[in-house]
């Protein structure tokens, strides 16, 4: 409980220094929880004008800027860069994950919240840190278990090639909109498990934490599952011959 006010109050602080200054403020980077902390205290901080970003769109973990160029007059980005992590050599470059960057990252002294996204593709990951701690990475980090590995800011095309996921598509079948009943189909796992998700407080609806197992989905919305990733409910193609809905979804 502590915690969650004292990320309250830190929101507060800084849409507060925004509008009374009249300057950009940022937080760090924030996890699903704090995002869906921000989205409930959203109504209260309006008048900073917020926005968030996480260096792209669709971003798991982002940054919330507070202040708007039409109010300030001026603009100013989100502090973000996109580091590419490759092999030296990438015939001898281990099968790298997810948890094996974070964790060189991690054993490196850097703070969670200074990491927003961690996209891997093949034996080289992309990671999106504010920019206060890019340098740093590139000097210190030199492997990723037991791989050698460069980091460089990444360049246009590097960027443009980022899978930013979404792209795998998965047809299910299901009586309503219902959101458990469509994580249950989604993850191959039955009703009863996937209201348990709900319990521990591990679905976020665009962001937002939710407790609400009938919660009715729309198209695009995004649905994370802790631990088990996000999809996005594409369209509705239409309905079976016994009533059932035909849901594309892209993972």
């Amino acid at each position: 409980m502590e915690e969650t006010e004292f990320t309250k109050k830190r929101f507060a602080e800084l849409a507060d220094r925004s509008y009374t200054k009249g300057q950009f403020t940022f937080t760090q980077f924030l996890g699903m929880a704090d995002l869906s902390l921000f989205y409930e205290e959203k109504r209260t901080l309006d008048y900073a004008k917020p926005t968030v970003f996480g260096g792209y769109d669709g971003a798991e973990r982002a940054v919330v800027r507070f202040g708007d160029p039409e109010s300030l007059g001026y603009e100013e980005n989100f502090p973000i860069d996109i580091l590419a992590i490759v092999p030296l050599v990438d015939k001898f470059a281990d099968d790298l994950t997810h948890r094996d960057f974070l964790g060189a990252l991690m054993s490196l002294g850097i703070e969670r919240s200074l990491l927003g996204d961690i996209i891997v593709t093949g034996k080289k990951a992309y990671i999106f840190c504010l920019e206060r701690i890019s340098d740093f990475i590139i000097e210190n980090l030199i492997s990723v278990k037991h791989t050698s590995v460069s980091v460089r800011k990444a360049e246009a095309e590097d960027i443009k090639d980022i899978p930013r996921g979404f792209e795998k598509e998965k047809m299910i079948q299901v009586a309503s909109e219902r959101i458990d009943a469509v994580i249950a189909k989604v993850y191959n796992v039955s009703r009863s498990a996937a209201m348990e998700y709900f319990a521990q407080k591990k679905v976020f609806v665009n962001g937002r934490q939710t407790e609400n197992t009938s919660l009715a989905l729309k198209q695009d919305d995004v649905v994370t599952v802790r631990g088990y990733g996000r999809f996005k409910l594409a369209e509705i193609v239409g309905t079976s011959r016994k009533g059932k809905l035909n849901i594309l979804v892209r993972l």
